[in-house]
């Protein structure tokens, strides 16, 4: 039986007020004192306490309890109960100041990083905490999911702005969100942005899209020192997201490359320390599909990755490979050719699609649902009608 999971003083009163059995239940990074009173008439057996306040008088009242405290000098919460948004990770940052970023909690966290030896920290504590950080940040993404049809989009992190293939990724993300999908991506600039900024407006039409990419464009790639930050910044207030479920996306950025500071349009943010742990989770959690967009080695890197996922089913499931670019990944970078030769005789090979048209990488992910992979056959893809003009 599941143990309950409490994150939220407010999830724990509203059980409390049906309820007096608490036994088994974790308790996660709250503080336990503000409701002492209401504790002391209930069943607490066998609890286990993540990174919570408790009074030694209230900690009495618990029996055979686990305590996992928090560990010191650690700028970030071990055992969050909730993704980040993008207000708590760049918060602080004033535009036209650069150097403010480093008093954002993202830029506290990564010079903590970089200072205790990054990847490859020798550090016991350390360790343990990035871990229990990553853990909890796991569990939380698992029950932000439920429900939730999640495409990721992959695609280099240096793809500018004012590139075609920005303005292409950031309309298909849109589509997307408008067809009840949540899009995801590694969180970070290029095409991962484009992935963010499509969602953000999706309940908005391609003119402003269109305005916002010439707003953006003005800083290109990103520099630490440069208005990448500020131009984002600046499309935020000049078209608000009045209401998330409107334009939701799910950013999956790493530590390991936090020299590039998150997307501020990543409306939730799973941020890992553990590459590993972040690029597998996120392909294993895209089970509606994944789009390639144009990328260099990390996209190519997470093509095999996502090929290897569907070819041994090591999450007992597959899911559609669309790739966004039919020169790119058919001549420039090869890719494609190999890949439907390394699928021939597998269930995954009838859904690999390449394509220029964001329409048909649209139909592809439409024709398929994850009941379908005891007999993974697409349905019958019509050639599309010419490509919109926008």
């Amino acid at each position: 039986m599941p143990r309950l999971e409490f994150e939220t003083l407010d999830k724990l009163n509203r059980h409390l007020d049906v309820s007096t059995d608490l036994n088994h239940a974790v308790f996660q990074s709250l503080d336990l004192n503000a409701v002492a009173d209401r504790l002391a008439t209930t069943s607490l057996q066998h609890n286990v306490l993540l990174g919570c306040e408790v009074s030694e008088a209230l900690l009495q009242r618990f029996d055979q309890p686990a305590v996992f405290p928090t560990l010191p000098d650690v700028p970030f919460q071990m055992y969050r109960g909730a993704l980040y948004g993008p207000d708590e990770l760049l918060g602080g940052y004033q535009p036209g100041q650069p150097e403010s970023y480093e008093r954002t909690l993202d830029g506290q966290v990564y010079r903590h990083y970089v200072n205790t030896g990054k990847a490859g920290t020798q550090d016991v504590v350390t360790m343990l905490a990035r871990r229990l950080h990553d853990h909890a940040m796991t569990d939380a993404l698992h029950e932000f999911l439920v429900g939730r049809k999640v495409v990721a989009i992959m695609g280099g992190h240096a793809m500018r702005r004012d590139a075609p293939d920005y303005l292409k990724v950031a309309r298909l993300s849109r589509d997307l969100v408008q067809a009840g999908y949540l899009p995801a991506s590694g969180g970070g600039p290029g095409g991962m942005e484009a992935t963010h900024l499509g969602a953000w407006f999706a309940a908005r039409d391609d003119a402003e899209l269109v305005e916002a990419v010439a707003m953006l464009s003005k800083a290109p790639l990103y520099d630490p020192m440069g208005p990448w930050l500020d131009t984002a910044a600046a499309v935020k207030q000049r078209y608000p997201l009045i209401n998330p479920d409107d334009g939701r996306s799910l950013g999956i950025p790493t530590w390991l490359y936090g020299h590039e500071p998150p997307t501020g349009f990543a409306t939730d943010i799973a941020k890992y320390f553990a590459n590993s742990v972040r690029e597998e989770g996120l392909l294993a959690i895209a089970t509606y599909g994944v789009v390639f967009a144009p990328g260099s080695a990390g996209t190519i890197q997470e093509i095999f990755q996502d090929a290897t996922q569907n070819h041994y089913r090591s999450f007992g499931t597959i899911s559609p490979m669309v790739f966004l670019g039919e020169r790119f990944w058919t001549q420039d970078k090869p890719v494609f050719p190999l890949l439907k030769q390394l699928a021939t005789g597998h269930d995954y090979g009838q859904l690999l699609s390449v394509t220029d048209d964001r329409r048909l990488v649209m139909e592809r992910i439409a024709a398929f649902t994850p009941e379908t992979v005891a007999n993974p056959v697409a349905k019958p893809v019509a050639a599309p009608p010419p490509a919109p003009a926008d």
